[in-house]
């Protein structure tokens, strides 16, 4: 039997319901970071900053008066989101730089040039990652995604560190997530060469960062500087890009199903904001953060001795030394 207003109430209904999913996705995401705590005369630094949660942190930060550089690899993408930024904010001081995590000349040169630019950096912030990639290694030989989550940001932090001791209180933030539960440290294989698997390979590279953010504290205990590691979630962004999910029909069905329970990227950034201003968290010694809350990581992120290996690893796989006198002579030139 025809019912006349059918049409009506079933459009009605999934009107609604659009709208209930809308407000429960709000709700699930969590509380923004406390608005009334500003960023003037700080300087900051964001990897991976043209899309996700980087994007939206580098917004953040400017719209609360900071003086932002986005460390990006494509420079086209990141003008493009950079205007964007300083119209919606009315923020001038927010500047592309060139940095390609996958590289570590590239690394080097951009903490050159931004020393030569900059006497201050207030706030660095570790955020830039892929996510089950193919088998590949970047330009200096590194697993893919150990090499641009953990060494590339390892490289970066240690170059800068000496900036970020001159511009105390000043923190480093590392973005993690819950992922790190899941990984092992392949000592004897870190590169995967003779076994490689996308997925242990990013938990590998998630469980680095946590193991680099509580080696990198305990090392800054006293200096002024303080480092946290922070999950944001569950967050709707492109990291997935590189899943075979993602780019095939079955992301037509699996998406719409988890959308309702995916934060919103401003939402996920908010944790990053948080680790970065909350004046709370300035003795933060490599503490792990989920949704604004200090938590407790995995058992293994938690090895100390797991943790030192893996710096020292770091330290000779990336040439750290080399890179230091790289950048010392040309600072002084």
């Amino acid at each position: 039997m025809w019912v006349p207003n059918l049409p009506i109430t079933i459009f009605t209904g999934l009107a609604a319901g659009a709208g209930a999913l809308c407000i429960f996705k709000d709700i699930h995401g969590g509380v923004p970071f406390d608005k009334t705590v500003m960023a003037e005369g700080k300087t900051v630094i964001v990897t991976g900053a043209t899309s996700g949660i980087g994007k939206e942190a580098t917004w953040e930060f400017a719209k609360r008066g900071a003086k932002v550089f986005m460390a990006c690899r494509d420079m086209t993408k990141c003008e493009e989101v950079r205007r964007e930024i300083v119209l919606e904010t009315n923020n001038k001081f927010v500047y592309c730089r060139p940095c390609d995590l996958a590289s570590t000349e590239s690394i080097r040169n951009f903490v050159d040039r931004f020393k030569k630019e900059e006497p201050h950096v207030h706030v660095l912030v570790n955020n830039a990652g892929v996510m089950q990639t193919p088998k590949g290694v970047t330009r200096d030989g590194f697993e893919t995604q150990l090499g641009t989550n953990h060494f590339g940001h390892f490289l970066l932090t240690e170059l800068l560190l000496d900036t970020l001791k001159k511009s105390t209180p000043s923190r480093v933030v590392v973005v993690t997530c819950s992922a790190h539960a899941k990984g092992k440290i392949y000592t004897d294989d870190l590169n995967m060469s003779t076994n490689y698997d996308p997925v242990a390979a990013y938990n590998q590279s998630k469980l680095a960062n946590v193991l680099f953010a509580r080696e990198l504290g305990r090392r800054m205990l006293e200096t002024g500087v303080a480092v946290a590691a922070v999950d944001p979630g569950f967050s709707d962004t492109n990291l997935t890009r590189h899943m075979a999910m993602m780019k095939s029909v079955t992301r037509f069905i699996v998406y719409p199903i988890f959308w309702p329970v995916m934060k919103l990227a401003r939402t996920g950034a908010q944790v990053i904001v948080h680790a970065a201003l909350d004046p709370k968290l300035q003795n933060s010694a490599g503490d792990y953060f989920v949704d604004m809350k200090k938590a407790i990581p995995s058992e293994t992120a938690q090895d100390y001795e797991l943790g030192q290996w893996l710096w020292k690893v770091s330290e000779r796989w990336t040439k750290l030394d080399q890179h230091k006198e790289a950048l010392r002579i040309s600072q002084a030139a």
